[in-house]
């Protein structure tokens, strides 16, 4: 008997120190979610965070597959169940929640789901998210809740940290948007400064070259030559000014996290599914770190926005002592040498320029209705 309750604290505490571990909200909320269904051995578990708009600005699952998650379809509304959580802020625990004259029904790919428990998250009086558990893994009495009182409370507990912790991550979160934003500010600021003078230069140098060509062409050649030194200054200025406006993801998390990151912020905000596999690699220079995010940027902006692709994946893997980015896309693809001949590049340009920037190559394969695959290789440093 004694072993029961030591082995449930050391789980709690678990939980608890693995949700202050994390600092990005989505990853806060997946521990969260993992950390309930596991606790209280249940088949599934999510956890919603409410919009302004009748909807979930984020919802997370345990105990789903991914192929299961993407067949459901969209975010779920706040409706049933789910809106009287959030609305009357109190606790649900159903022997079957399909016999709750609340139960409005869900997609067909949706898991089935007999009893239920589900609470608020809150934040002092305000409703932050509502977590939820169906389906208990225990045996229960024919037509009774598996679910218990202690269960109820063990996730009252938990849903009190979680609120901690998810306000401590939206912090987190806006405090690194205000500094990056901070910076940008200041760095603009900086190089208006710098290039505006650098232009006005070079602009009444240029003034005094077109003034002295018939009248004194040795003088306006030296003028010429003083335009173009300008010229290479400001270019200068230009460039000192776009390395420090380097992402602040990419030196805090490095690369492979912050393609993962926004990549699953994308997954999220199109109907298309976005997947990401980092494989093997290591810390590159800053320049080829920065060329590859922005390449996979573009192209993900160009699959998603353009393509019509129902599955974009990107990869990124380890090669020799460089990198290859991948980005394949399902979609309507093109004829790239059309691409040229119209005068529309795609941003295919500015890619190409990145990765001979570093010293790396791109490629793009495409045709008509058979996806385009983009891949850059840079060497190591």
């Amino acid at each position: 008997m004694s072993q029961g309750p030591r082995s449930g604290l050391a789980a709690v505490s678990s939980a608890l120190l693995a949700m202050s571990r994390h600092l990005e909200v989505r990853d806060v909320l997946k521990t969260i979610v993992a950390s309930a269904r596991e606790l209280l051995d249940a088949q599934y578990a999510a956890l919603g965070v409410p919009d302004d708009h009748g909807g979930f600005a984020q919802f997370v699952v345990d105990g789903v597959s991914d192929e299961q998650w993407k067949a459901i379809g969209p975010l779920p509304r706040q409706h049933g169940i789910l809106a009287a959580m959030l609305e009357d802020a109190k606790v649900e625990r159903l022997a079957d929640v399909r016999k709750d004259p609340r139960f409005e029904g869900w997609p067909s790919a949706h898991p089935d789901m007999s009893d239920f428990l589900g609470l608020p998250i809150r934040d002092g009086d305000e409703v932050i998210g509502a977590l939820f558990l169906a389906n208990k893994n225990s045996p229960k009495e024919y037509g009774g809740c598996g679910f218990t009182a202690d269960d109820e409370e063990l996730l009252a507990i938990l849903a009190q940290h979680a609120a901690i912790a998810l306000t401590n991550a939206r912090l987190y979160e806006r405090s690194r948007e205000l500094t990056i934003a901070e910076e940008r500010s200041r760095l603009a600021h900086e190089l208006h400064d710098a290039v505006s003078q650098k232009l006005f230069s070079l602009r009444l140098t240029a003034q005094a070259a077109t003034a002295l060509v018939d009248r004194d062409p040795a003088r306006a050649k030296g003028e010429l030559h003083q335009v173009a030194a300008l010229a290479a200054e400001a270019a200068d200025e230009l460039r000192a000014a776009v390395v420090e406006l380097r992402p602040a993801a990419l030196d805090e998390d490095g690369l492979v996290a912050t393609l993962r990151t926004q990549i699953q912020v994308l997954d999220r905000a199109h109907s298309a599914r976005v997947t990401f596999a980092g494989r093997g690699v290591k810390a590159l220079p800053a320049a080829q770190e920065e060329a590859l995010l922005r390449v996979a940027q573009e192209a993900l902006h160009n699959a998603l926005r353009h393509s019509g692709a129902e599955h974009v994946d990107v990869t990124l893997d380890r090669r020799g002592a460089g990198a290859v980015l991948r980005v394949t896309d399902d979609g309507g693809g093109f004829d790239p040498r059309t691409v040229r001949r119209a005068g529309r590049h795609l941003g295919l340009v500015s890619m190409r320029d990145r990765a001979s920037g570093v010293g790396g190559t791109l490629t793009v394969e495409s045709e008509p209705d058979k996806g385009t695959t983009i891949e850059m290789e840079v060497p190591g440093g």
